[in-house]
């Protein structure tokens, strides 16, 4: 039996917010003092080390669960299948379907429960929920439905990742530019004649170093702000999270793509989630030197630069758009094998091989 993808589909915000908007931010340190760079300093900065040019935000009116049902029913459409007929509807997410202003992290009812809503699938039979891992979770959420369709529980499954980050963001800390909003979603079924699908994959979670602490919800950089409010804001020691990944992740690629018995040299193109260019760059460099090779030049497609880190939302997105489009100039052919590679909140890891 195979797993594969048969369909998939994206949502991107409408609101370009360019790095050139953030210049009248005012921003502090960790310990509320100010920082002495000037704000073209610190952007100039921000850029040559994440790519990010700019990001997309969702408008006011539009949350997570929007974002999810829209880019459901084109996956929907694209897989060319009765939407009755799926089993299980799985959304990854961090931030629930956080309206705009609230400062209130919404998770009832679920994500997964209100996009099925959405689609007003009558099925009661179509399982939905919300899975929390995390960055990784659209794949960690492929994995689930893998197995799933492997036990007899599914023939069918919708996996979305979905996040509006920007709901959540301090505009007092530089960080913060990182993020943008998003959602991407795929179809998987089982095949039984079809060569190809989940090839392998692997799952990984740290924490008894304190990993779970590297990206969190925490106050604003701002005391006056706190003072007025215990509201929480999204936060990442950004140096712990680049050491850790660039150590970490490339070992469990290569774990990953071991398992799937292919040749490294067979290896076409890999979408790893799309959180800092550098730090992306540098951990595709380190996994093929665990090959004792170099990195093919179009091996890895990004669209950070245009898009921002979208989260969990950042691969399937850019999947969605090199299979359609051959964005960026990358081109996906059937037979083809990739790589799924992503790292964040937990700290967690996974990797999924996949023949196109």
């Amino acid at each position: 039996m195979n797993y594969i993808i048969t369909g998939t589909g994206s949502c991107t915000p409408d609101i370009t917010k360019k790095n050139s908007d953030f210049l009248q931010n005012k921003f502090l340190d960790r310990d509320g003092s100010d920082i002495q760079s000037s704000n073209p300093e610190i952007i100039e900065k921000f850029k040559s080390i994440t790519g990010i040019n700019e990001r997309r935000y969702a408008s006011d009116e539009i949350n997570s669960s929007d974002l999810a049902s829209d880019a459901a029913r084109v996956a929907i459409i694209d897989s060319k299948i009765d939407q009755e007929t799926l089993d299980y509807i799985i959304v990854a997410h961090n931030a629930g379907d956080i309206s705009c202003n609230s400062g209130q992290v919404d998770t009832l009812p679920s994500i997964a429960s209100k996009v099925k809503a959405k689609l007003k699938i009558k099925n009661p039979n179509c399982v939905a929920y919300d899975i929390i891992c995390g960055c990784p979770g659209w794949l960690e959420g492929m994995i689930q439905a893998k197995s799933l369709i492997k036990s007899g529980m599914a023939n069918k499954c919708l996996i979305i990742g979905c996040d509006t980050l920007s709901r959540i963001l301090d505009e007092n800390d530089r960080d913060s530019m990182i993020y943008a909003d998003g959602s991407g979603a795929t179809i998987l079924e089982k095949e039984t004649y079809f060569d190809g699908g989940i090839l392998s994959h692997k799952s990984a979670t740290f924490t008894y170093e304190g990993e779970n602490e590297f990206i969190f919800y925490g106050s604003s950089y701002n005391k006056d702000l706190r003072k007025r409010n215990d509201q929480k804001f999204i936060k990442m020691q950004g140096r712990k999270v680049y050491e850790f990944a660039l150590t970490n992740v490339p070992i469990a690629m290569k774990s990953c793509f071991d398992d799937s018995k292919s040749n490294i040299n067979d290896l076409k193109k890999i979408f790893i989630h799309q959180a800092n260019k550098k730090m992306d760059e540098a951990i595709i460099k380190r996994f093929y030197r665990l090959y004792k090779s170099t990195p093919p030049k179009d091996i890895l497609p990004m669209n950070i630069e245009e898009f921002g880190n979208s989260s969990v939302a950042t691969i399937p997105t850019l999947f969605d758009i090199v299979k359609k489009n051959n964005y960026g100039g990358h081109v996906l052919n059937k037979g083809d094998i990739i790589m799924f590679a992503s790292v964040g909140a937990g700290m967690n890891i996974n990797a999924i091989t996949y023949k196109i």
